[in-house]
């Protein structure tokens, strides 16, 4: 039945139910020292890759400001760390903390999915959350998560809360492409730039993952992490993916034979093979665009820069045409081992 469909966002490793987090030391140092000065700014835009942390720093930030929120008492801190067994932060995990908003995608439960975007009465709710009297602490936070979701009406919504600020309320503005976001929006936030953590961190995010997180060894996690370009979030997706594996194997090649190319393509044999295909679709894309950049410095980045928008348009329209995705494959490898002898 439709009622029975439950959020997938809601699993042990929510973001909300973080206790760490690993990375972003300066981010959070700037946070804590706006929150100790006594003239926090009211909305934070947090950008950055997907899965890198941005919204654990969010429930982060917010899980503070609720349990210390008074800047005099933040003072005595050195970090954003509050204890698990605190009131703000088992209200926060739970998703029950009154004074915290979270602005995402809503369920469709007719659908038994995500809604495609945030949509404005979602959004709108952020003018009666703000219109309340505020907690004992006297702060309320809303989260967007993310802000990327926002359609052009729930953006304009957000925009007129974000101009006229309630007292002592704050905006923690997730963001994966903040060039996409409106201008007007922008402009009223500080901006917080977070990058991709370490391979040796992103490894230390996914072995300190709750049980049922992952179910992989130790091998396949450090592999993960490495492919994942530092983000945890990636590397959950790609445990246990034939996709990595192949892009895996491609990178062990120093040499790439027609033979070879189609024993790589093998791995995306069936209809059932489609995700797979994606990631490593998403992956070998990624990894030509570095290649091409790299050279470039050089000056021999041409051809691998032509072999990027080629590799790139041929994966596009074989999904578009739903051609054979093994010889596109194969196709492919063999238009980047050319471009890779020219450079």
């Amino acid at each position: 039945m439709a009622e029975d469909f439950k959020d997938p966002r809601d699993v042990a490793w929510h973001p909300r139910r973080a206790a760490e987090l690993v990375g972003h030391a300066e981010a959070e140092a700037r946070l804590l020292q706006a929150h100790q000065s006594g003239k926090l700014h009211h909305a934070w835009l947090i950008s950055g890759p997907r899965g890198i942390g941005k919204a654990t720093l969010a429930y982060r930030f917010a899980k503070f400001l609720l349990q210390v929120p008074s800047a005099e008492k933040a003072r005595s801190h050195a970090s954003l760390y509050i204890a698990p067994e605190t009131p703000a932060f088992r209200q926060v995990s739970a998703g029950a903390h009154p004074g915290l908003l979270v602005i995402e995608r809503a369920v469709d439960p007719r659908a038994k999915r995500l809604k495609t975007e945030i949509a404005v009465d979602d959004a709108r709710e952020a003018q009666n959350f703000f219109g309340q009297t505020a907690g004992a602490g006297g702060w309320r936070v809303a989260i967007v998560d993310a802000a990327d979701e926002l359609n052009t009406a729930s953006a304009n919504a957000l925009l007129k809360l974000v101009e006229e600020p309630p007292k002592q309320s704050v905006f923690l503005i997730v963001c994966h492409q903040p060039g996409r976001l409106l201008r007007t929006i922008r402009s009223r936030a500080l901006h917080l730039g977070l990058a991709p953590l370490a391979t040796s961190q992103t490894l230390e995010v996914l072995e300190g993952l709750p049980a049922g997180a992952v179910e992989a060894g130790g091998g396949a996690l450090t592999q993960a992490a490495e492919l994942s370009r530092g983000s945890p979030g990636r590397a959950m997706e790609l445990i246990g993916s034939r996709g990595a594996a192949a892009f895996a194997e491609f990178l062990k090649r120093s040499k790439l034979s027609p033979a070879t190319a189609v024993e790589i393509a093998a791995a995306f044999s069936g209809r059932e093979s489609a995700e797979d295909y994606f990631i490593f679709c998403e992956l070998l894309v990624g990894w030509t665009a570095e290649q091409a950049r790299a050279a470039g410095l050089h000056g021999r980045g041409e051809a691998l820069a032509r072999a990027h928008d080629d590799i790139n348009a041929s994966l596009r329209q074989s999904d578009a045409l739903n051609l054979d995705r093994r010889q596109t494959v194969t196709d492919a490898l063999m238009r980047l081992e050319e471009a890779l002898k020219a450079s």
